[in-house]
């Protein structure tokens, strides 16, 4: 997998100061900032309700093993 480098971000910088311009730029950094946060929770809690699953399911096959030892 490609990885992106120093010199590569430093490139989109500058085309993001170009394009927005130095004024707008500040503003579209908070909003990237906030969806990139938004989105780490939303898979955070995901991963989070995905465990919660593996859990209880381990917990009910205990359950039944134990019935079926006894």
């Amino acid at each position: 997998m490609p990885t992106i480098g120093w010199f590569e971000i430093l490139i989109v910088v500058a085309i993001a100061i170009i394009v927005l311009g130095p004024k707008d730029f500040p503003v579209m950094l908070k909003k990237v900032g906030s969806w990139i946060g938004s989105t780490k929770k939303y898979i955070n809690n995901i991963q989070n309700e995905v465990s919660n699953i593996d859990i209880e399911d381990n917990t009910i096959d205990k359950k039944k093993d134990k019935k079926d030892e006894s």
